[in-house]
């Protein structure tokens, strides 16, 4: 199976945005599009097909954020509740334990933190400002979907 392609959804109704269009860019998030896809809780859901502005600390210039998935959710008690959903590799989730030795993989893994907190800070605005939830899965969540 290829780590990258493109997801074709078997209830295409459910899908807001261009369904022809939806790109997995890892086997999680072929996964997390199957369960979004085949949930019948999960009312609407879309990938990549948001925007959220960020400015990155790394040129300290404004940038665009597509985060990894949308969705629209009926919970168990029947409310209707919005989230934005980011699948990251758990190393990705945390900041990168100071090196004795500055290299290049210890600043591109600097780097790499910088960029995800400061989008990860501008989608839990995002969100707090439309009564929406923000939240990042790993792949030990993964279990659960």
């Amino acid at each position: 199976m290829a780590y990258k392609g493109k997801f074709r959804p078997h209830n295409i109704k459910k899908y807001r945005g261009n369904h022809k269009g939806i790109i997995y860019r890892s086997l999680w998030e072929l996964r997390f599009m199957r369960y979004c896809d085949s949930t019948p809780s999960i009312l609407e859901w879309a990938s990549e097909e948001l925007i959220i502005p960020y400015r990155s600390p790394v040129d300290g210039k404004k940038h665009r954020y597509f985060p990894d998935f949308w969705l629209k959710v009926k919970t168990a008690e029947g409310e209707i509740k919005e989230s934005v959903v980011e699948i990251k590799p758990k190393i990705q989730t945390t900041p990168p334990k100071k090196r004795n030795k500055i290299t290049r993989k210890y600043l591109k893994e600097v780097k790499t933190w910088g960029v995800n907190e400061a989008k990860w800070k501008a989608a839990e605005a995002f969100c707090k400002d439309r009564d929406w939830k923000f939240k990042i899965i790993t792949e030990k969540d993964l279990t659960k979907y």
